[in-house]
């Protein structure tokens, strides 16, 4: 006979035992992600991890560069480009052929000059088709420099960086978000930088010149390349937000330090 009770005091057993693994089920989440909260640094503690990881020496404000970048577009031709960068002088200079011609642009505080085939002396049509002009240059030289000197350029003055830190998923990876705008007269578009939550490393990144219409591009960030004592992203790979079409792909080849 089963002692009077016996079923009873089994079935509540049982029960407060599922209630206590379904509230440990419950709280390791939320543990989890009071941990995660507590581990998220703050904007600038988290941008200064980074330049330490990719510039650990901090010597690209002061340093000058060649880079070899070779870019790859949706048809599968590639094209290398050679581009300089020395912060010491202000000077940038970038070199690649372009339709079987090598063309070379050279920028300073109180010099522009484009080159084809090694001579300063072309046709107006040349220039024309080519494009060889002092403004097209100087959005070259921000391109370059801004996109090959991340993060380190994110202490750019009129850079403004986002007040928290957000641990989200970045194309399947966990990383932290920091938000970046810039004051006015330098630029409108807002950015969102993504850093490995470990390592700090730059992972991707993310723009838009008008976020509600969710337009912009994303870029992908994979390997290092090292080099003249910088850590740089080796590939970055780039996509339309609003049709995730895939746009190209530039490849870190090599860093030098300039002579």
């Amino acid at each position: 006979m089963v002692p009077e009770g016996w079923a009873s005091d089994a079935v509540a057993s049982n029960l407060g035992a599922l209630n206590r693994r379904l509230a440990l089920i419950l709280l390791i989440p939320l543990l989890a992600t009071a941990a995660l909260a507590a581990e998220i640094p703050a904007p600038d503690e988290l941008l200064t991890a980074a330049i330490s990881r990719h510039d650990p020496d901090g010597t690209w404000e002061s340093g000058g560069y060649r880079l070899v970048v070779r870019g790859t577009r949706p048809d599968g031709t590639s094209s290398d480009v050679t581009i300089s960068i020395d912060n010491r002088a202000g000077t940038f200079q970038v070199a690649s052929f372009r339709e079987g011609t090598l063309v070379a642009g050279s920028l300073g505080p109180d010099q522009c000059e484009w080159t084809v085939n090694g001579t300063t002396h072309f046709s107006d049509e040349t220039r024309e088709r080519l494009r060889l002009t002092c403004e097209r240059l100087e959005r070259m030289r921000n391109y370059y420099t801004y996109l090959w000197g991340l993060p380190m350029k994110l202490r750019d003055p009129g850079t403004r960086l986002g007040d928290t830190v957000a641990a989200k998923d970045f194309e399947g990876r966990p990383a932290l978000e920091l938000r970046v705008t810039y004051d006015e007269e330098i630029g409108s578009d807002v950015w969102y930088v993504y850093f490995d939550p470990d390592s700090h490393e730059m992972i991707g990144y993310r723009f838009y010149h008008d976020e509600a219409a969710n337009d912009g591009e994303y870029i992908t960030l994979e390997g290092v390349e090292e080099g003249a004592g910088l850590r740089l992203p080796k590939t970055r790979t780039w996509y339309t937000h609003q049709e995730n079409k895939y746009l190209a792909t530039d490849s870190l080849m090599s860093i030098e330090p300039l002579d």
